[in-house]
């Protein structure tokens, strides 16, 4: 699916973010938390089952809605309204996305890379889809937010690199 290209000007670009990353993890991640309760649960026992990829899907569910929270209703406010000293605000940030990265490892990890068995039933090709899709649109979402975004609201030197 193509998306259409992030505007320039930062209010427009928090609001392009809500509308194409928060809302689309929001109406996804449960999605894919319940098929893979599914998968786990009818495939129990057997070598490649993503055992654990569920209740990691649970905790990424909370942890993106307080991240994404976090933004909607502190962050990009303050860029909308051209707030002056959001180094710490976004340091926060970009310490969630670390750890959003580093359950994208686990994920990775639980799904042998996202490789199918031979023989993955329909659930399971379309779970392993889902996540797949998921872990792209999370990565871009956070490429956006730290290379774009962030560092028009850091004071110099105080972005990663």
């Amino acid at each position: 699916m193509t998306r259409p290209l992030p505007p320039q000007d930062s209010a427009s670009l928090t609001r392009y973010i809500e509308s194409e990353y928060h809302a689309k993890h929001r109406a996804h991640l449960p999605e894919l938390a319940a098929l893979s309760e599914k998968v786990e649960t009818v495939h129990a026992g057997q070598a490649d089952v993503p055992a654990g990829l569920s209740a990691l899907l649970h905790r990424m569910i909370g942890g993106l809605e307080v991240h994404m929270k976090k933004e909607e209703l502190v962050l990009f406010p303050a860029i909308r309204n051209a707030a002056p000293r959001l180094d710490g605000p976004i340091a926060t940030m970009r310490a969630d996305h670390d750890d959003h990265e580093a359950e994208v490892g686990q994920i990775r990890q639980l799904t042998n890379d996202l490789t199918l068995p031979d023989g993955a039933c329909t659930s399971w090709t379309r779970l392993y889809a889902g996540v797949g899709e998921f872990l792209e649109d999370l990565a871009a979402h956070i490429r956006l937010e730290n290379d774009v975004l962030f560092p028009k609201f850091e004071t110099q030197g105080a972005g990663h690199v």
